[in-house]
């Protein structure tokens, strides 16, 4: 899958990140979410979200999906993430919808926090990233945006929702999620 210049800017970011489509299955991912997890990439792309998640979780995984479906979005959910060697992890996980040209669901940019690693100097860690995240989608969508595709334009303003979501979120409150 091509990389565009909006999606470089997840790449290494100091947020686990994953793109799935409307069933589920992750399409893309950075190399925050997989080393967190304990994978190569490659070893992630093309499998199902409920991979990464204890049995116990499933149905907050679930719960997390019908949220999806019927807002568009989903905000603090709290899940317990797996890692490959079998440990376990509390997140809280955020997720945008994204629609291609004709405003179908095609899938979501979903974001998790691993609760604890929310101290307060990587949470202004997070708080600045997404700054300059977002400074940098509009010195794309200034210089760049008119000339993309539509599948580039799609992701452009997929990952833009995202960021907007990020800089609304109260990481502080999630230390107690």
């Amino acid at each position: 899958m091509l990389q565009t210049e909006a999606r470089k800017i997840l790449k290494d970011a100091p947020i686990m990140w994953r793109r799935i489509n409307s069933i589920g299955i992750i399409l893309d991912c950075n190399s925050t979410y997989a080393s967190k997890l304990g994978y190569a990439k490659s070893e992630i792309l093309g499998k199902s979200i409920f991979e990464h998640v204890p049995k116990e979780s499933w149905e907050a995984m679930n719960e997390s999906l019908k949220i999806w479906f019927d807002t568009g979005k989903v905000s603090d959910q709290k899940i317990t993430f797996k890692r490959q060697n079998g440990s376990e992890f509390p997140g809280v996980l955020q997720a945008t919808s994204l629609y291609d040209e004709k405003k179908n669901l095609i899938g979501s940019n979903t974001v998790i926090f691993d609760v604890n690693e929310l101290a307060n100097n990587k949470i202004a860690e997070m708080k600045q990233y997404f700054k300059e995240a977002k400074s940098r989608l509009n010195e794309i969508k200034n210089t760049d945006y008119e000339e993309f595709d539509e599948n580039s334009k799609s992701e452009y303003d997929g990952l833009k929702k995202m960021f907007d979501m990020l800089l609304e979120t109260d990481l502080e409150s999630l230390k107690s999620k």
